[in-house]
């Protein structure tokens, strides 16, 4: 439970807001690249409560600036890709990807006044599928080296979904490991639509799926990282073996999970503003290329092209109770981010933290929040913010994994993600960072 003073500075993200002050201290995902493929119109992005214009130049360079023109602030979101910027369709002021004022056409000739107009621009990048924006003061720090960020493109599915509720509370629902042995769990396997989703964990005898649903109570054990935390649940098998699944929260507002036998997700949660937000969601197959057709249902079922979904909240997710009695626990489809949107949209726009009751299983949750608390209060104190990357030799990080395995009660939780990590250390050509 929180305050509600401590619910605010966690929760409100604009730019004179403190969470919104972190939050800007890292790159942060604005877009698909297949939103703005060259040739494209002007997109408006709204982020962390700022409108703003994303735009490829006829050079295919990115630009992030201001909504509006500095003139008379005309919506440049539908402004004219020509002559090496964004022209204005109100009175042609020109503008390049970092916001100088080109051309100023209704200006007497000689006139030097476009060297005074400086719209606001922020820096971008490209990277897997996804456009990177640092809205930050100073200079940028270096995007982080994650394995989903640079492996190869047949190897990764990219999308995105939007949520109409604050950041944090989604962010929260993939540190949460209990719920799926409930939220997530079909009564039927096949019902879940997906290739992937039906092989056996490894070193087990049986899905993940199902043995969530035969141990809904796990153990779960957390360890504060350099990243964030590492999330440990473990739960009984049939065997009598022990199936540990590990997952991470990482600074400061996405999370990695194992998905499905060979298969890790990341979701990475971007306000919009207060009371709305984006998923980013990567799937990855490190070791062999991940055909889109083979996550089915579970990642696309219901995703519009405007990446909202058909089950909505007006139209109460399109809930089906013979679905529930036959199919799944919730009765929403196959698709785990309509799940995931049903429980986080319902708790609120914002949820009220201070008449909640955490347990046991919410240790992640818990220790998220002190930690992201923490970080807010040092960057306001004028401190780097956690997990920001400066220097090429700290950018490594093959100790950050998701992975799930079914291994001997004799053998130490901690094995699983040494192990893995060490593997995921190779394929990346580095054997640096195998901290904590």
């Amino acid at each position: 439970m929180l305050t509600k003073e401590e619910n605010e500075l966690l929760c409100r993200t604009g730019p004179s807001d403190p969470a919104g002050d972190l939050l800007r201290r890292y790159w942060q995902p604005v877009a698909l690249a297949e939103e703005i493929e060259p040739g494209s119109a002007p997109m408006p992005v709204r982020v962390l409560s700022e409108d703003l214009t994303l735009f490829r130049d006829q050079y295919d360079r990115l630009g992030l600036v201001a909504r509006h023109c500095a003139h008379r602030a005309a919506d440049l979101s539908y402004a004219r890709i020509e002559d090496g910027g964004l022209r204005c369709l109100y009175h042609g002021w020109l503008y390049d990807i970092h916001g100088n004022c080109l051309e100023q056409p209704g200006e007497p000739e000689g006139s030097t006044f476009k060297d005074k107009i400086q719209l606001l621009s922020y820096p971008v990048q490209e990277r897997a599928g996804v456009v990177f924006a640092y809205l930050g003061p100073g200079e940028p720090p270096l995007l982080p080296a994650y394995e989903f960020l640079d492996i190869a493109p047949e190897n990764r599915v990219v999308t995105k979904i939007y949520h109409e509720c604050n950041y944090q509370q989604g962010n929260e629902g993939n540190i949460d490991p209990q719920h799926l042995s409930f939220l997530h769990f079909f009564i039927r396997e096949d019902a879940s639509g997906s290739r992937v989703a039906t092989g056996n964990v490894q070193g087990g005898a049986a899905t993940s799926n199902r043995m969530m649903g035969d141990d809904p109570s796990p153990t779960i054990e957390v360890e504060e990282t350099d990243y964030g935390i590492r999330i440990y649940a473990v739960r009984d098998t049939d065997a009598g073996d022990d199936y540990v699944r590990i997952t991470n929260f990482i600074y400061p507002n996405l999370a990695s999970f194992p998905a499905f036998p060979g298969v890790y997700g990341v979701n990475w949660h971007v306000p919009v503003d207060d009371t709305h937000h984006w998923k980013f969601m990567f799937m990855v197959r490190s070791e062999g290329p991940l055909p889109k057709n083979a996550l089915g249902l579970t990642m696309f079922e219901g995703l519009k092209d405007d990446y909202t979904n058909e089950r909505n909240l007006r139209n109460r997710y399109l809930q089906d109770r013979e679905e529930m009695r036959t199919r799944s626990f919730l009765g929403m489809g196959p698709s785990f981010p309509v799940h995931d949107m049903w429980a986080t949209e319902g708790e609120g726009a914002i949820q009220d933290r201070t008449t909640e009751h955490l347990g046991y299983t919410d240790k992640a949750v818990a220790l998220s929040r002190r930690l992201l608390l923490k970080a807010t209060r040092q960057v306001q104190d004028g401190a780097e913010a956690p997990h920001v990357v400066r220097e090429a030799s700290a950018n490594v990080f093959n100790h950050i994994g998701a992975w799930q395995e079914v291994i001997s009660k004799t053998e130490e939780w901690s094995s699983v993600w040494k192990r893995n990590a060490e593997a995921l250390a190779a394929r990346m050509g580095s054997n640096g960072h195998n901290g904590a």
